[in-house]
């Protein structure tokens, strides 16, 4: 058969991944100011703050598997004309949302506690803590914007997502401005006013996504608010059942990152500050790999809809070749122009700064070894999802990150005396061996044939 058959599932894909990805970055963006502003402060704050995102962001991850689980389900709802699963879908996406952020509220509020039971120094985890008691309250209003980016993404308007994601970059930027260093009046509040910084956009962005999932032209036949408050057990546990190993399975990843993050801590804060930048560079590169993850879920599930396999398979090959294209660009950026972007994170003027630039030189040699294998496993998981397949890929990543990922990491590192290079080849173990296993899966399922049932009423 002729290539030229991919073209127009290349161009679909990529018409749909560019705003997907553009929203990921852009809320990247946000982190990245964040921890840019708190590194000008201090040390010890950057290496605080790298803590405590991580503690939010495994929490987050483990709730956000409804929100990004419901995607598929709408896409393949819609495409076979089915407004009410559609509503019901995501208005109970929206309920488990809102259990998730109450079950978490303590963990996040006694973090400090927990962080000082994981071998962390007192004043990084009294001042994480700080961090967390704030954000607690941003953990409701992030993942219903969550779940509502994919009902947007879903009906084709991705582009309203990335608009109103953007537009709390600059919000996020004034906001660190004045109450991180006390500007324009402000109190100075160090950590803590990064954090306030974040809930109050983190809500402003929420009110925007509900606005345009009520009034926009594509999302007003679903009526979405229509009896939002009335049970609908059944869906509720349809989504459930699909969301929660979505959740357990981002879990399983980001825990490896942030179990690595643990580990740093043990080396130094130094070590710790610069495993966060490197960190958080390769996580800015891993967006695009989620926006076309995103994008092929749609796409499969559109085509699973439709009961067309060959559009299902089309379509995961092009979002496949556009992973591995974005993939080089990137590792080209890594390996030429990393202690550059790593000054841009650092006060000059601080004695560490010279040592953290040269250990984020080094790591990122590791991340740009990963970033092939890290965009196979979450284009793998995309294409799973799109046909609402959850519970398998769940337990290939625990094994893959917590059995192969995190145990090598600790070896390399601490057995081995390899350093914080032995706990970035564990990460790149574990990445390496889902994407085999979730690649695997997707394609043997398509060729055995993939099936959807509808939901029961």
């Amino acid at each position: 058969m002729s290539i030229f058959r991919y073209v127009p599932h290349l161009v679909a894909t990529l018409g749909l991944a560019l705003p997907l990805t553009g929203s990921h970055l852009a809320r990247q963006a946000i982190g990245v100011t964040d921890t840019v502003m708190v590194g000008w402060y201090g040390v010890d704050p950057l290496a605080a703050v790298v803590l405590a995102t991580s503690f939010f962001f495994i929490l987050f991850m483990l709730g956000s598997g409804y929100g990004i689980g419901v995607m598929g389900v709408i896409a393949t709802a819609k495409a076979r004309g089915d407004q009410t699963e559609v509503r019901r879908a995501t208005r109970m996406a929206l309920w488990l949302s809102a259990v998730h952020s109450v079950i978490v509220l303590p963990l996040m509020w006694f973090s400090g506690a927990i962080l000082l039971k994981l071998g962390q120094k007192p004043e990084i985890a009294a001042y994480a803590q700080e961090y967390l008691r704030i954000m607690c309250w941003a953990m409701a209003p992030a993942l219903w914007g969550l779940t509502l980016n994919s009902f947007l993404a879903a009906l084709g308007r991705a582009n309203i997502v990335l608009l109103i994601t953007m537009a709390g970059i600059p919000l996020n930027m004034l906001l660190n401005w004045m109450l991180i260093f006390g500007n324009l009046g402000a109190p100075e509040l160090g950590v803590a006013g990064s954090a306030i910084a974040s809930l109050v956009v983190n809500i402003f962005q929420l009110v925007l996504m509900v606005v345009c999932a009520i009034t926009l032209r594509e999302a007003r036949p679903f009526n979405l608010l229509r009896r939002m408050w009335h049970p609908d057990w059944a869906a509720f546990r349809t989504i459930g059942l699909l969301g929660l190993p979505v959740g357990l399975t981002l879990v399983a990843e980001s825990g490896m990152f942030v179990g690595t993050n643990v580990m740093m801590g043990w080396l130094g804060s130094h070590y710790l500050a610069a495993h966060g930048i490197a960190l958080q560079l390769a996580s800015i590169a891993f967006m695009i790999h989620l926006g076309l993850s995103n994008a092929v879920t749609i796409r499969v599930g559109t085509f699973a809809g439709q009961e067309d396999r060959s559009g299902m398979r089309d379509s995961g090959v092009a979002a496949i070749v556009l992973s591995i294209l974005f993939a080089a660009v990137t590792i080209t950026i890594f390996l030429t122009l990393s202690r550059q972007i790593a000054a841009l994170y650092l006060d000059a003027g601080d004695p560490l700064t010279p040592t953290i630039i040269a250990l984020v030189g080094g790591l990122m040699i590791y991340a740009a070894m990963f970033q092939l294998a890290d965009g196979m496993q979450v284009i793998a998981l995309g294409m799973l999802r799109g046909v609402q397949d959850t519970r398998v890929p769940m337990v290939m990543a625990v094994i893959s990150y917590w059995v192969v990922g995190l145990p090598t990491g600790w070896f390399l590192a601490f057995r081995a005396g390899w350093g914080a290079g032995g706990l970035w080849l564990g990460l790149l173990a574990g990445l390496f061996c889902a994407a085999v296993l979730l690649m695997t899966r997707f394609w043997r399922g398509l060729a055995r044939g993939w099936t959807i049932a509808r939901e029961p009423r």
